[in-house]
């Protein structure tokens, strides 16, 4: 915990914005490495621990008569995720107390049970990362895990315009289903991240689609974003404009338009020559200047694009982009071609397009998937 202003005194409550309630700080300690120090007061500038105290990384401690925020950490979006699963069932226990404890000291460590096939997955910055979290869960929580292969978070986008023109009838015994939606799916030319790079635009006019059902069309729309059509990754840089439809006084209902948007979403779509987006890597490699070479030739060989290099108290510092796909196992290889004496940090730099030959494979593999998930 970090003093901005005024004085932490132990013993003392404070007031947590988040948790909505006052906390009371039983023991103040100075961290040296393995050591600690009890203090009584810290004050401005000070940096030290809260012993016993429920919080989450993040968190604001205030007098309630002032109750205000410090402003949010700016957390990146995972670019590498992990399946994971207990050995035994009796691990199960051990490895939830771990990954709750995880994601509170940590906001760029995420995990998420997946809908379709019930595994549960770690998210975060890279493989070092993750790989360090599984051996917390082994070391400290005595929690046997099995680890799945790394699956990159690949993205899909449209290149183009693509009208749509869907209507969703169905008749079933009492009263069917009617919706009718036309309209435009557009590029989204300059998104600021992934969750706002979508937009829906409702353009009809003269009651063509009731207001009451004009909802449900935005939320088929949005419902259909987080698996795309073409091979199951996150759609991104979208527009989806509502032009035109029709409607029946019986069978239309928020649920038809629903349905009705989710399936012309998906026809639009395919038809608008989408591409596979692959998150690219800024990558930072530091190494002893014979080893500059090998370091550079590997970086290229990973379809890298090498940015420059500099030299900063005998060593090589070669900066390059290199797609995440492709970082796998880097760690390793690097020390090996180093002596172990290279080190390297990586971060998200862009989303690009893949080569049409790995866009294909990808897309491939989902459809046999879909055909497995089917029978």
């Amino acid at each position: 915990t970090r003093i901005y202003q005024g004085t932490l005194k132990k013993g003392e409550s404070y007031y947590n914005p988040r948790m909505g309630k006052s906390q009371r700080v039983g023991r103040l300690v100075r961290m040296h490495s393995n050591d600690r120090d009890d203090v009584d007061v810290a004050i401005a500038g000070d940096i030290i621990a809260m012993v016993g105290v429920e919080c989450a990384s993040g968190d604001t401690y205030c007098d309630e008569n002032i109750n205000v925020t410090m402003e949010n950490m700016f957390v990146p979006e995972p670019v590498i995720e992990l399946a994971i699963k207990p050995a035994k069932q009796e691990d199960l226990v051990k490895l939830s107390k771990a990954l709750n404890r995880f994601m509170k000291e940590d906001p760029t460590f995420r995990v998420s049970v997946d809908k379709e096939s019930n595994e549960t997955r770690i998210a975060g910055m890279g493989e070092l990362h993750l790989e360090i979290y599984v051996e917390r869960m082994r070391r400290e929580y005595k929690a046997n895990v099995i680890v799945g292969q790394p699956k990159v978070n690949y993205r899909e986008a449209p290149t183009q315009k693509a009208d749509f023109d869907y209507k969703h009838k169905k008749q079933t015994g009492g009263s069917g289903q009617y919706g009718h939606v036309v309209g435009s799916l557009l590029v989204n030319e300059a998104p600021k991240s992934d969750e706002d790079s979508h937009e829906f635009i409702n353009a009809t006019v003269g009651g063509s689609i009731p207001r009451e059902y004009i909802p449900g069309v935005e939320k088929g729309y949005r419902e259909v974003l987080d698996k795309g059509p073409l091979a199951g990754f996150k759609v991104i840089n979208t527009k989806f404009e509502l032009k035109d439809g029709t409607f029946h006084a019986v069978d239309s209902s928020e649920m038809a338009f629903k349905v009705a948007a989710r399936m012309a979403f998906k026809q639009a779509f395919l038809e608008s020559k989408p591409v596979i987006l692959e998150p690219i890597m800024r990558v930072e490699a530091e190494t002893p200047m014979e080893f500059q070479g090998p370091v550079q030739g590997d970086l290229s060989s990973r379809r890298g694009m090498l940015l420059g290099s500099d030299v900063r108290d005998e060593y090589a510092v070669i900066i390059a982009e290199v797609p995440l796909s492709e970082m796998f196992g880097y760690s390793t290889d690097l020390r090996s071609k180093t002596q172990g004496k290279a080190t390297f940090s990586m971060e998200l730099a862009a989303y690009r397009q893949v080569p049409q030959s790995i866009q294909e494979q990808l897309v491939k593999k989902f459809s046999e998937e879909q055909a497995r998930g089917g029978k």
